[in-house]
């Protein structure tokens, strides 16, 4: 019997265990030695403390085809070195086009079958957001042109342990290679992809152990320990054997420990507990000179507060986390949705004639929805455009530990509101409860083309009748005025507030906009060709959501590469604190990603003149 199980299992007979420190977890405690680096000067470590920043040697990152970029046999020494988990993978939709890697079979598997599996989330190149590689090579039944490999990596470590990932860092700052970082490719803002970089994938990092007892300040409580691979849906098998609940992501295949925690991460229960990154205790990172360390909140704090709110992939590569866990939740749900028809149409129970009354209709479900945050609810929906001005509007409300009968008379006042609209709908009957940790299978999506755009609207907003109608307009005008119907708006209704944060979640670099936010307002393009124009025209609308909340924000993990004023929209009055931590522990530039902290310093420099592509040669910009 495995360590860890025998402490868990004895825990369930001596019910006085003391807490006790978690072990380590195998992937961790397997690191890269002086021994591992014998006269392979490539992967020595780094040394914060003796880099002249002003004397950086090169003004851009070394790119296949330069005198300077690695030879072959430097490249199959490294791969020896880590035991033969450096790839050099072609992508996937290459099986579509004509040449030398096109397989009828493999093709026909692409379109039809791969986004019904995990397929998509194992393949070592691919984010699911194909315009920020550079849409070299899209998939597609008859696709144009040639695949070429864009803003894909050139190489990938498949890391399953913490010595990958040190050689990998290492070999990538002392041979001046762009460095990315890649878990599942759940990435709409062109983070984990790079042209002529080294990927560390990071998505075989599986490791999970529940704690039963964690005593760290003045926390004491259940904990689990999960590598940084770990999907949401692994996270909640995890919970439904240990019958417990992790704050977790909404969508099944998201990594619940990189990119999402890193800038925030928001999901059903966080009007509860608190985001992603309040439920950290500790971390394991490895940092720009190769160095495995621990950060809590006692050890090396600056990454614990960085790491938690302040952006992924930037400070450090985060290989585990250890959180906070809770008793089971149970979650009673409610759902809602009307349509914005044509005069001519016949009316019914979910059918609007009348505009007026349809955005009446959607404007008392969203200030109706802070009552909903108040007890800890959340809300999810969305505004999809059609022709001719006709609208469909969807939304739910999800109340953690709300029997169903409660939760349906908490909803029975917006029925009432509605009524006096005209707007005669039934409160649904909600029939059960559903475990927020029920066991599930990740299935992906295919990659697609949709591009985010987001805004913190703070509760002002709804105390305000002024304000509040002024942000109803703007809704209503950003949702009215797509291309081609292609643009439509997504709400999720969270409140994530200090108080539910508590310690160490109110220590941490969330973006201060959380902390007063009702609504993560959405305008999302689905286009499968995006343009700059598209880029201008959803700009002119965003800035009206804007207008209506200076001085809020944007949630960088759903917001827009191209923001504007992007430092205090990701990050607040903290960016200028986080900028020091950047420059204190990668005095290199070793990591870098678009709005990330510090990325100004950097930028690519484009092939196909498209903002926010990754497919080109990384430079300083002199900042």
């Amino acid at each position: 019997m495995k360590p860890n199980l025998v402490l868990v299992c004895l825990s369930a007979f001596i019910p006085s265990l003391a807490a006790f420190k978690p072990r380590e977890l195998l992937s961790d405690s397997i690191r890269l030695t002086q021994e591992d680096i014998g006269d392979f000067a490539a992967i020595k470590f780094g040394d914060e403390t003796a880099v002249i920043r002003d004397r950086q040697v090169s003004n851009c990152k070394v790119f296949p085809g330069d005198e300077a970029w690695p030879s072959t046999e430097e490249w199959t020494r490294l791969n020896d070195t880590i035991g033969g988990v450096l790839l050099k993978p072609e992508p996937a939709a290459a099986a579509c086009y004509q040449g030398p890697g096109f397989d009828q079979a493999g093709c026909t598997f692409l379109l039809t079958n791969a986004s019904s599996s995990h397929y998509w989330l194992d393949d070592p190149l691919v984010a699911l957001t194909q315009w920020s590689q550079g849409s070299t090579c899209p998939l597609a039944s008859d696709p144009q042109g040639n695949c070429t490999r864009g803003g894909f990596p050139e190489y990938v470590v498949n890391a399953t342990n913490v010595r990958h990932i040190q050689a990998a860092v290492n070999f990538a700052r002392n041979k001046n290679i762009r460095l990315i970082v890649k878990n599942t490719g759940h990435d709409f803002g062109g983070r984990s992809i790079g042209a002529g970089s080294l990927s560390v994938w990071t998505h075989h990092l599986k490791e999970m152990e529940f704690i039963p007892s964690y005593s760290i300040g003045p926390y004491n409580g259940m904990a689990a320990h999960l590598g940084s691979g770990v999907e949401s849906w692994e996270e909640h098998n995890f919970m439904n054997t240990y019958n417990t609940t992790i704050v977790s992501p909404g969508c099944g295949t998201v990594g619940g420990v990189g990119g999402w925690m890193s800038a925030g991460g928001h999901t059903t229960i966080t009007s509860t507990y608190g985001l992603g990154a309040d439920q950290v205790l500790s971390l394991g990172v490895v940092t720009a000179s190769g160095s495995f360390v621990t950060a809590d909140p006692f050890t090396n704090t600056d990454l614990f507060y960085a790491i938690r709110g302040g952006g992924g992939a930037t400070y450090g590569i985060v290989t585990s986390a250890i959180y906070k866990a809770y008793p089971p939740v149970n979650i009673s749900s409610s759902s809602l949705s009307f349509t914005l028809s044509q005069p001519s149409s016949t009316p019914g129970p979910n059918i609007i004639t009348d505009a007026e009354t349809f955005w009446q209709g959607v404007g008392a479900y969203y200030r109706f929805a802070a009552q909903v945050l108040d007890a800890g609810g959340f809300g999810f929906g969305y505004i999809y455009p059609g022709a001719n001005q006709t609208f469909r509007f969807t939304t739910s409300s999800s109340f953690p530990n709300l029997t169903p009968a409660a939760a349906f008379a908490f909803m029975q006042p917006l029925y009432d509101t509605l009524a006096d609209l005209n707007i005669n709908l039934p409160n649904p009957t909600i029939r059960s409860s559903s475990l927020y940790g029920s066991r599930g299978v990740g299935i992906g999506p295919a990659p697609g083309n949709t591009r985010y755009r987001s805004r913190l609207l703070p509760r002002a907003n709804w105390e305000n009748d002024t304000l509040w109608n002024a942000t109803i307009s703007a809704i209503r005008t950003a949702t009215s005025g797509g291309f081609d119907n292609d643009f439509y708006f997504h709400a999720t209704l969270t409140s994530p507030t200090l108080s539910v944060a508590g310690w160490p979640g109110n220590t941490s670099a969330v973006n201060p906009a959380w902390r007063s936010n009702r609504m993560h307002a959405m305008l999302m393009d689905s286009a499968a060709v995006q343009s700059a124009d598209r880029d201008d025209t959803m700009r002119v609308y965003m800035d009206l959501l804007r207008e209506v909340s200076p001085g809020a924000g944007a949630y960088m993990n759903e917001g827009d590469p191209g923001e504007p004023e992007w430092q205090q929209a990701f990050y607040g009055e903290n960016y200028a604190r986080l900028l020091e931590v950047k420059r204190e522990r990668d005095p290199w530039g070793v990591f870098w990603a678009p709005t990330t902290v510090g990325s100004e310093a950097w930028r690519v420099s484009v092939v196909d003149g498209y903002g926010g592509s990754q497919n080109g040669r990384l430079c300083r910009t002199g900042v």
